[in-house]
């Protein structure tokens, strides 16, 4: 494993932004992932943006930085997950 890829992990693993519950990008249900990250987004005192900003900004991260090791069927599960997010916290989504 490169020092790129472990320093991923390591982030997702020990956000100093979110405590995220374990396994949550692993999850088959995008509302259930969403749920999870906003709970934590909204638990946390040490995040710097909004709650949506946090939770958006670390499923993104997590998408990039998995890259083309991430299974295409996840991948949708995490893109749809986005979805679930701004539907959590209120946000339209706008089409684009």
């Amino acid at each position: 494993m490169s020092d790129k890829s472990r320093w991923s992990a390591d982030v997702t693993e020990h956000s100093d932004a979110l405590d995220l519950d374990e396994g949550v990008f692993s999850g088959n249900d995008p509302a259930q992932i969403a749920a999870s990250l906003k709970r934590s987004a909204e638990a946390s005192h040490k995040r710097k943006g909004t709650p949506f900003q946090s939770a958006m900004s670390m499923l993104t991260f997590y998408i990039n930085r998995a890259g083309d090791n991430l299974d295409p069927e996840q991948r949708e599960t995490l893109e749809a997950a986005k979805g679930e997010l701004r539907k959590a916290f209120g946000r339209a989504e706008d089409g684009a």
